[in-house]
């Protein structure tokens, strides 16, 4: 892989997150720039979930896993970055360990909690219009910086409910989507009525039974190995120690986390934080809207044959995860869907990375790949394309 500068770039912002509303931030958004002389910019804007930070999950250190780099090294402008209260853009509320999830308060005794605590901040942190806003300006600040009219999207996980609503209220901005692993409830939470995204209720949110009444969310190092390994249903497929060149990358863009957590050997293990966010308007009700999705640009999903996160059936319609009724649910003729043998929620960092990398680079390029242009397939391991 052709090695591309990084440029670390804070892009200004006016937050419309409740808990800083109005306060000048600055947000963190990588870039490589990989154009060539001859070629015109293709700016690509990559995205992160709910949990972990932009750069352990598109730009990791190590040997061929930087998905950032890969495009970069393709001919793209690739652009990575992070939403308040994960990785290195603006954690309000977040230094206060009391404003922890109370059910995830006892991992943080006694370091630095002495005893578990109510939240300072009993509200959610962000909200769907908080990210949309800061999408937006990130992508209006690559728009200047590049002299183009459209951003291709790359988003993984819990990057859907920011990216899939934005390109249907802003689809002039795009040029071509791509969710990973894309986390959809088909019945989800409605906007407001009478609009198609306006906030259900006045924010911030304190729900009775507290699922919004705190703005932080925590994981440990077991938490990540006993997700990823319930996936692992292949033989090498997850190198041996990724487990622990991931965590490492997620403590990196987390100069207090990794300071907090269970000590031993006077070390402290670390915690992953990240924002408890109000989400709303990404369902079967909105995905149709307007034709524009699979009509006014191409989709592209993908998704692990053993991802038990995005396909994660619950009787709660909140929590009601289904990748291909995202499919069906898209309108238009232009939408593509591969499931990828062996293969989880966690594909960037698995041995598959190198096949992810190729489907985005062939994506990017032509909306297609190896000539497939729409429909529902699945990818095995020779990397042949079946019907689904």
């Amino acid at each position: 892989m052709a090695s591309t500068p990084a440029q670390d770039l804070r892009v200004p912002h006016v937050s419309t997150i409740p808990a800083n509303a109005g306060q000048h931030v600055q947000l963190f958004v990588r870039e490589y720039d990989g154009t060539k002389p001859s070629h015109d910019p293709e700016p690509v804007l990559m995205l992160h979930g709910r949990s972990a930070p932009a750069l352990a999950g598109f730009d990791l250190q190590y040997r061929h896993y930087s998905w950032a780099q890969d495009l970069a090294a393709a001919g793209y402008d690739v652009f990575v970055m992070d939403l308040q209260g994960n990785g290195r853009s603006p954690r309000p509320e977040m230094d206060n360990p009391c404003n922890t999830n109370p059910a995830q308060q006892q991992y943080l005794v006694p370091n630095p909690l002495a005893a578990t605590c109510p939240p300072a901040y009993a509200h959610q942190l962000g909200n769907s219009q908080s990210e949309w806003d800061e999408l937006r300006t990130v992508v209006e600040f690559v728009k200047r910086r590049r002299d183009v009219s459209q951003v291709a999207f790359i988003g993984w996980s819990a990057a859907s409910f920011v990216m899939g609503p934005y390109t249907l209220q802003y689809p002039e901005d795009v040029r071509s989507l791509m969710l990973l692993a894309p986390i959809f409830p088909p019945n989800g939470r409605a906007s407001r009525p009478g609009t198609d995204f306006g906030a259900p209720e006045p924010l911030p949110v304190s729900s009775p039974a507290a699922q919004f009444g705190y703005p932080m969310n925590i994981s440990r190092k077991t938490d990540l190995r006993t997700a990823w390994d319930n996936e692992l249903h292949c033989p090498d497929q997850r190198e041996p120690g990724m487990d622990e060149v991931v965590w490492s990358a997620i403590l990196d863009n987390d100069a207090v986390g990794r300071t907090w957590g269970q000590i031993s050997g006077g070390v402290p293990e670390g915690i992953a934080r990240f924002r408890n966010s109000y989400w709303w308007g990404w369902n079967n009700a909105t995905v149709p809207l307007d034709g524009t999705l699979g009509t006014l640009l191409p989709v592209f999903i993908v998704y692990g044959e053993f991802d038990t996160q995005a396909n994660h059936p619950s009787s709660n319609p909140l929590t009601d995860f289904s990748v291909p009724a995202l499919y069906q649910a898209v309108p238009g003729a232009d939408k593509l869907m591969v499931r990828v043998s062996c293969a989880g929620h966690q594909m960037p960092w698995e041995t598959r990375a190198k096949t992810l990398q190729h489907m985005s680079r062939e994506w990017l390029k032509h909306s297609a790949l190896d000539g497939l242009k729409n429909g529902s397939y699945v990818l095995d391991m020779n990397d042949r394309y079946t019907p689904a």
